[in-house]
């Protein structure tokens, strides 16, 4: 499938699965209507998702670009479109979504050979699923993989059969979880993630995808860099502020860039050239 259709035009689709992650988090399962994904994409690129009489809003792509058969949103409630999607759609109802949207994760040059840590907190594991997922479809291609992941509790980790029975079991593949207070029940770390981060004491020596709110990604780059890493080393998404996706609404504009033109991807030293307003 090429990628020549124009993103402004929307793709109808057909929700064919709703997954229930946590209290606030859905997993939406789109296909085309006559089966496959609507369109193309990269790992950590977006698609903006309509809803007729209710408005629209833009979103992380979370599955890998290597899956043929659907497209997935992992979408946190938080607002009158994410309520609408959460309360009052169901499996067989149709959906409008445009895009691909943004630049990507560098999975095709720079992430190439490379070791990787991903650090994600709460819903910001959705973007770097589908780069997870993509490197383990084409696992030779890139060196060890870590993910540091925390949640409010365990009942709060998205896709948590992912996280425990499917990515531990690939290759040079570990999983490390955390949550905010302890739990009956969870005999896994307790504490918040940039202090996992220097109890685990990974080497400088990896590259860094780094999700979550922009507190966490603040704290998480400090402790990285205390760690003796570089913020050349980190990239992150700032997709959040995305709002029409081709740079004309002017909503995600940071002193002289456009999240959805020069983004949503960065690495952290590109953030230090923009107004700390992210």
């Amino acid at each position: 499938m090429c990628n020549c259709h124009d993103t402004l035009i929307p793709m109808i689709g057909v929700i064919t699965d709703i997954c229930e992650e946590t209290a606030d988090v859905k997993t939406f399962r789109v296909e085309a209507l006559n089966g496959g994904k609507l369109f193309e994409h990269m790992p950590g690129q977006c698609a903006i998702l309509s809803v007729p009489g209710k408005g629209e809003a833009i979103f992380s792509i979370t599955s890998s670009p290597t899956n043929e058969k659907y497209m997935e949103f992992s979408i946190k409630r938080c607002g009158s479109i994410t309520d609408f999607l959460h309360f009052d759609v169901e499996v067989g109802q149709q959906i409008a979504v445009r895009g691909p949207y943004g630049n990507h994760f560098p999975v095709e040059d720079k992430l190439k050979g490379k070791d990787l840590l991903f650090i994600a907190g709460g819903i910001g594991l959705a973007p770097l699923r589908s780069v997870l997922n993509y490197m383990l479809d084409k696992r030779a291609d890139y060196g060890s993989i870590d993910l540091v992941y925390g949640a409010r509790s365990k009942e709060d980790f998205v896709r948590y059969e992912e996280l425990t029975e499917i990515w531990p079991k690939q290759t040079d593949t570990r999983v490390h979880l955390t949550i905010d207070r302890p739990q009956e029940g969870w005999d896994g770390n307790v504490g918040f993630v940039p202090a996992f981060l220097k109890d685990l004491q990974f080497a400088p020596d990896k590259t860094v995808l780094l999700c979550g709110p922009p507190i966490m990604i603040k704290l998480c780059l400090a402790a990285l860099v205390e760690m003796g890493f570089t913020k050349e080393q980190v990239y992150t998404t700032l997709e959040l502020r995305m709002k029409c996706g081709v740079g004309k609404c002017g909503r995600c504009n940071i002193g002289k860039k456009y999240v959805c033109k020069d983004g949503p991807v960065f690495t952290c030293d590109q953030l230090d050239e923009m107004p700390d307003e992210y």
